[in-house]
């Protein structure tokens, strides 16, 4: 063991920052209790700060931290007779060894490696996004315990009162309990109809970070980058999915134009006006290799077509230069995979691109009528911008007033507010 105070204290940082999700998964696979799972880490914890300064560092300390934190739970379960009549099925108590259990806990953990903790992370990820479960719950579950978000950090992500996202977090457990939602790792059926849920999952905390519905600022590069991290743990944990490895091609593609996106004084910057050169070529070159392969594969859909999308835009040397027929082409294959009213959108962003303005809003206004898009402000900001292109600024700036109606980010709201101005003008 190492008795360095200061090495246990660097070594018990790097563990709750690196191998937390791992070791929570772990328990509250076995436990099938988020709550005991987090109790019981968060005591293993704090008596890793007590112990290592003094008795130095175990050899494997990740291993050290399940151990203590199983016999924490099992200490919590003895002392809650509810709980104990829940899990006995579990017969948790055959995995005690006689003995104090902080003796069984270092021999435990100088036993093992840390490779021998089961990495439960993937049935986690298909806890957390059980179709039982409302959307915004599955987000916060994600974000909760498979990020390492604190509580106050996935409140703050969404411009939240800290009370109100832990009323969300207790409400969506309570559901898992109510509804008996199976822990653990998911079978090949499972697997199949339900990893699109897991991958819409962290797509929609990646869009909310690419453009806020609320707040002042137009974009979250905290809720980018952990969603990129999500889906890369995803790629890890599931490598031959290629829709998997589609959806993390699309995320990186996108963040790489984020220093793009947004001007020195944090209004929107459209794609037709942006420094390419600003663009993360490396997130660019990885994102690109990950589309070349997936789009090769049998198991390519909507992800891996949005990221052949995102692939065409970042070939481009500037806007002008872009393969608009082509990504036209990959636009109505989305459709036929997903009739959703903003694929219709970009699609007819795209027309509009290629065969004139004129096209163009015959095609938006085509989607006038559909109530998914009457509160979308994306949608009558594309209008306006193709009003303006035919020289009707009247019409525009009644588009961009409805646009300003609608739910969106103060940014966007005050760059709207500035192309009204240069309509007047």
């Amino acid at each position: 063991m190492d008795t360095d105070p200061e090495a246990a204290v660097r070594i018990l940082s790097a563990v709750s920052e690196e191998d937390r999700g791992r070791l929570l998964a772990a328990l509250a696979n076995r436990f099938r209790d988020f709550d005991l799972a987090e109790e019981a880490l968060h005591d293993a914890v704090l008596r890793a700060v007590e112990t290592w300064p003094g008795r130095g560092v175990p050899a494997r300390p990740q291993a050290w931290l399940m151990a203590t934190a199983k016999n924490r739970a099992i200490d919590r379960l003895r002392a809650d007779e509810v709980r104990t009549r829940h899990l006995s099925r579990l017969w948790i108590e055959d995995e005690l060894r006689p003995g104090d259990h902080d003796d069984h806990a270092g021999r435990l953990g100088e036993e093992i490696s840390s490779a021998d903790i089961p990495d439960e992370r993937l049935g986690l990820f298909f806890t957390c996004s059980h179709p039982t479960l409302r959307v915004d719950e599955r987000i916060v579950l994600i974000l909760r315990f498979l990020s390492g978000l604190t509580t106050a950090e996935v409140a703050a992500g969404f411009l939240l009162e800290t009370p109100t996202m832990q009323q969300r977090i207790v409400r969506a457990k309570k559901r898992i309990a109510k509804t008996g939602i199976p822990f653990g790792r998911p079978g090949p059926d499972e697997l199949v109809d339900r990893l699109p849920g897991v991958l819409r999952v962290i797509s929609l905390i990646f869009t909310h970070g690419i453009n806020a519905t609320s707040g002042a600022t137009h974009t979250r590069v905290d809720l980018q980058k952990e969603a990129i991290r999500l889906a890369r743990l995803l790629a890890e944990l599931l490598p031959a999915e290629t829709e998997v490895r589609g959806l993390l091609a699309l995320l990186l593609l996108t963040h790489a134009r984020d220093r793009a996106r947004v001007s020195a004084d944090g209004s929107p910057v459209p794609l037709s006006e942006q420094d390419r050169s600003l663009w993360d070529s490396h997130l660019v070159a990885e994102g690109i290799g990950l589309v070349r392969t997936a789009a090769a594969e049998a198991g390519s859909d909507v992800f891996t077509i949005q990221a052949a999308i995102a692939t065409l835009h970042a070939e481009a040397a500037n806007f002008s230069d872009t393969d608009w027929p082509q990504i036209l082409v990959l636009y109505r294959m989305l459709a036929q995979l997903d009739p959703s009213p903003v694929v219709a959108l970009n699609a007819a962003i795209a027309l509009g691109q290629v065969c004139g303005p004129e096209a163009g809003l015959r095609a938006l206004d085509e989607l006038a009528d559909d109530p998914r898009l009457q509160r979308h402000r994306p949608f009558h900001t594309a209008r306006a911008i193709t009003l303006t292109d035919l020289g009707r600024p009247g019409e525009a700036e009644e588009a961009y007033a409805v646009a300003l109606e609608c739910p969106g980010n103060e940014a966007e709201s005050e760059y709207i507010a500035a192309r009204v101005a240069d309509l007047d003008r």
